[in-house]
């Protein structure tokens, strides 16, 4: 008989959920492959991965004590069948042992602190340069352009990309269709966007994507010429400020390191756990 794990605690099963949920909101179909799902975009945009299996409304990945290199290697060949991203994302804590199978398949795992927020932990006053955009603002494609440019040099050291590089970057057509695509999700109420904004130039943007009560904060990048001002914080803090108003319970992101971690600590977010992220080697 499999030995299975106690059901997790604490908000882990929460964030659980959402992570089953958050895909097939934005659009992708789910291919069940036993104890792991795969989603898999059917229009424009973010290309998913696959996830362990819910067992049910409590949030428990299914089977969260046995997943295989066999059950990997059956996702892994399914997306290279379908030309998309070799890649998994999991919650450490309550799937183990999908580490393991990973690195045995052959993939790089990537730790990144995983971290809620406490709602009655002080944070910091809003930014005047910060705002949040709407559907139809002049500045979107440059806020959805700039985290292109800010993952594309990654760290929090001062880098040469600035408002130059930014204006080159938005002439690709690639830049209008995420234009496009965000501001349908804004008029929806699927996303939100806040940006720093200084002279007319996006410096940083952000945005958080809620479902139901739960929100999870996501690509917050500052333009490479300016880091080292705060604005990461600050448009992280008016992202938060926005999924409260709209009645957001849960408010969570996952940290580029334990560095990064520290600083949204300031924001009152704290540690809950570690996400981890499997792909190919480069």
């Amino acid at each position: 008989m499999t030995k299975s794990l106690p059901s997790p605690s604490g908000p882990l099963p929460e964030l659980e959920r959402y992570y089953d949920t958050a895909p097939r909101r934005g659009g992708a179909r789910a291919e069940d492959f036993g104890p792991l799902t795969l989603f898999v975009q059917e229009s424009a945009g973010w290309p998913y991965y696959a996830r362990p299996a819910l067992a049910g409304d409590d949030g428990a990945p299914a089977a969260a004590a046995e997943i295989s290199v066999a059950d990997v290697e059956r996702v892994l060949a399914r997306q290279r069948e379908l030309r998309v991203p070799e890649s998994f994302e999991w919650v450490a804590e309550t799937t183990p042992s999908l580490r393991a199978a990973a690195e045995a398949a052959g993939l790089l795992v990537h730790e990144h602190p995983l971290m809620v927020l406490d709602t009655s932990a002080v944070r910091i006053p809003a930014h005047p340069d910060v705002r949040v955009l709407g559907a139809a603002d002049p500045l979107l494609r440059a806020a959805v352009t700039v985290p292109m440019l800010a993952f594309a040099a990654p760290g929090t050291a001062v880098g040469e990309a600035g408002p130059a590089e930014l204006a080159v970057a938005e002439r690709d057509p690639a830049s209008e269709g995420r234009r496009v695509r965000v501001s349908g999700m804004i008029a929806s109420g699927r996303t939100a966007l806040a940006a720093a904004v200084s002279d007319g130039e996006v410096l940083c943007s952000g945005q958080h994507i809620p479902v139901g009560d739960v929100s999870e904060v996501v690509g917050v990048g500052t333009l490479p010429s300016a880091r080292r001002r705060g604005l990461a914080l600050a448009v992280t803090a008016a992202l938060v400020a926005d999924a409260l108003d709209r009645g957001v319970r849960t408010v969570f992101l996952s940290a580029g390191d334990e560095d990064v971690a520290r600083v949204y600590g300031r924001l009152g977010f704290r540690r809950a756990g570690t996400a981890l992220i499997a792909d190919r080697p480069l």
